[in-house]
């Protein structure tokens, strides 16, 4: 985890408001202690995750079956999220991990319903556009198929040993425009 900058630190409370502002609208919430997650900090992971958009991290010993607000120590978000682009899409996040905060630890057909809930759904269509980017973003090479033009991004270089997933063409190594 990484120390937020204090322009990041602003848009994190910018987007904190914003979403429980939303989830206190939110019928699916109306009993839930809402107004107590302003408590949680919030701070940004390393900006070289690519995988990982936000996690919600407890504080050491915490009894995992009687969690509260209170026993959360930080939400971090990627730091890419807080970028204009991405707002719609960090929105959806963070309330993904307000939900972890509320209790609900694990991804089953509970925690997706409340998920499902807010009212930016096709936000959580921008989770692969996302991850996408990221990639794209470290990547040193790009393993392009030359027949369908689909390319991979990678940090090494495939030295031919590598074929398409789509057509099964090998792949050519090409350096990534964006990282030279």
């Amino acid at each position: 985890m990484a120390r937020p900058s204090a322009e990041a630190r602003l848009a994190l409370e910018h987007l904190k408001d914003t979403v429980i502002d939303l989830m206190l609208d939110m019928p699916i919430w109306h009993d839930a202690p809402v107004e107590s997650l302003r408590q949680i900090p919030l701070g940004v992971l390393r900006k070289n995750a690519t995988q990982r958009h936000g996690v919600t991290r407890w504080r050491r010993g915490v009894d995992l079956d009687a969690m509260q607000v209170s026993d959360v120590e930080v939400i971090d978000l990627h730091p890419q999220l807080l970028d204009a682009q991405w707002s719609a899409y960090a929105a959806f996040v963070l309330h993904h991990e307000y939900i972890h905060a509320l209790g609900f630890r694990a991804h089953d057909s509970t925690f997706r319903r409340l998920e499902a809930a807010w009212p930016g759904r096709a936000a959580a269509r921008h989770a692969n556009e996302f991850t996408e980017a990221l990639r794209r973003a470290r990547a040193m090479w790009l393993w392009v198929c030359n027949e369908c033009e689909r390319t991979y991004p990678r940090q090494k270089p495939s030295n031919g040993r590598y074929r398409c997933r789509t057509c099964r063409t090998v792949l050519i190594d090409r350096l990534n425009p964006d990282r030279v």
